[in-house]
C-alpha cells in the first residue's frame, strides 16, 4: 500500500497535465500532431479534470488508511499536496500555466 500512496497523486497530477498537451510548443515537426492532439484532448479535458480529482480521492483514502495502520510517510504526503498543488492550478489558471510550461519549453 505504501507505493500506491505516491503513485496515485503523482497519476493525478500526470491527468491534469495531458490537458495541457494541446498548449505546448515542442517544434515545428510537432506542431501539426500537436494541433490534432488539441482537438481531441479538448473534447476530454472535463473527463480529465474528473479523473483527477477522483485520483485524489482515492489518495485521501489511502493517505488515512496508512495513518490508521501506523505511521505516514512525509514523501507521501509531500507528493499528495505537490499534486494537489498541480491539479489546481491546472483546473483553474490552464492558460497561465500553460504558458509558463511553454516558455521552459522553448
Amino acid at each position: 500500500m505504501n507505493h500506491l500512496e505516491k503513485v496515485t497523486p503523482v497519476a493525478a497530477a500526470l491527468s491534469a497535465i495531458a490537458t495541457l498537451a494541446c498548449c505546448l510548443p515542442v517544434t515545428f515537426a510537432a506542431a501539426a500532431a500537436t494541433a490534432s492532439l488539441s482537438t481531441v484532448m479538448a473534447e476530454y479535458r472535463s473527463w480529465l479534470i474528473g479523473l483527477s480529482a477522483v485520483l485524489l480521492g482515492t489518495a485521501v483514502v489511502q493517505i488515512r488508511h496508512a495513518r490508521s495502520c501506523g505511521r505516514r510517510s512525509r514523501a507521501s504526503l509531500a507528493i499528495f499536496w505537490g499534486s494537489l498543488a498541480v491539479v489546481a492550478l491546472v483546473a483553474l489558471f490552464p492558460q497561465v500555466l500553460a504558458s509558463l510550461l511553454a516558455d521552459l519549453v522553448s
